[in-house]
């Protein structure tokens, strides 16, 4: 069956089409996406305003149509934190429905977790073990560990690269004091989650997803995501604290220029290897393998297993 995946996120909106059945992994056909940075749509804090509203009403009216031309059989949508944060996102997803006809899902942080966790577990097998697995995403942190496909812990903070940007930095770059002050905060929300993750074993194999951690390794030598999927990119946690500290007394300007890292993610990059930092040292992890699959890839799979099972007839 071809599949249309609409994933609203914080920084970006992307219409993901892929050709698959139960069982098979998932061919992308068709991709389409724009940085509507809706974290950055935020009025009086809490909500989202008319303006970030009516694009993302249009991409959802575009995603539709692009989902019509390309065959699409069956569509999902889903949004995360900057519309699940929103004091009036129910009330717009509501709209949207009304007026494109479409159901868009909202996750929940945990929900978040799990799903990305499934996908990692799918990409690396059984084989890999006790998994930990970490995320970075817009507006939120996810830690999830285990070793099934459902995590035996799924964990969401407020820890994404664009909120923390947006709510502790006033420069760029951003002052010495305030790096300081935005890391001890970092360190001090994911310590409390250290002990009810690791209680249930140290991990075999730790992993990590989202653009943050991809441009990261990048910054620290991995191959570049034209190089296709199947090759091994990995980060350590001296090559990431080296970065750290030299992208957050870089200006925005400079970080655009550094192999990997894209236009739209520069201003946040900074705050994003703050909590990638934080979360390798307290968890103790010296390595991390890079999943491409993430929480997208994770809705697709949990739709798929939810179709019947072919039948195969024999003559």
């Amino acid at each position: 069956m071809r599949l249309g995946v609409l994933d609203i996120g914080s920084n970006t909106v992307h219409l993901l089409v892929v050709d698959a059945h139960r069982g098979a992994r998932p061919i992308p056909a068709y991709s389409h996406k724009e940085e509507l940075r809706l974290s950055e749509h935020l009025e009086k804090g809490d909500t989202l305003s008319s303006r970030g509203v009516e694009r993302l009403g249009a991409f959802v009216e575009e995603a539709l149509q692009i989902a019509e031309d390309k065959g699409v059989e069956d569509f999902l949508a889903f949004a995360t934190s900057a519309v699940r944060d929103a004091a009036n996102g129910e009330q717009v997803l509501s709209e949207i429905d009304a007026s494109c006809g479409v159901n868009i899902q909202m996750l929940t942080g945990q929900d978040e977790a799990r799903l990305t966790f499934l996908a990692v577990r799918r990409w690396f097998g059984w084989s890999s073990g006790r998994l930990l697995a970490f995320d970075i995403g817009g507006g939120s942190l996810e830690l999830a560990a285990g070793v099934d496909e459902e995590p035996d812990v799924a964990v969401s903070l407020p820890l994404g690269a664009g909120r923390l940007t947006r709510d502790w930095f006033t420069g760029d770059p951003p002052p010495a004091a305030e790096v300081r002050k935005l890391r001890r905060h970092v360190r001090a929300e994911i310590a409390r989650t250290v002990g009810d993750i690791v209680r249930y074993g140290q991990p075999d194999r730790a992993v990590a997803t989202s653009k943050t951690f991809k441009q990261l390794a990048r910054l620290a030598g991995g191959a570049p995501s034209s190089d296709g999927p199947y090759v091994s990119r990995s980060l350590t946690r001296e090559a990431l604290a080296d970065w750290t500290v030299k992208l957050t007394t870089m200006d925005a300007a400079a970080r655009r220029q550094l192999p990997g890292v894209s236009e739209g993610r520069a201003m946040q990059l900074a705050a994003g290897a703050i909590v990638a930092d934080a979360t390798m040292d307290l968890f103790e992890v010296d390595r991390l393998e890079v999943c491409p699959w993430a929480l997208r890839e994770g809705v697709i799979l949990r739709r798929l297993d939810l179709l019947p099972s072919r039948v195969v007839r024999t003559t």
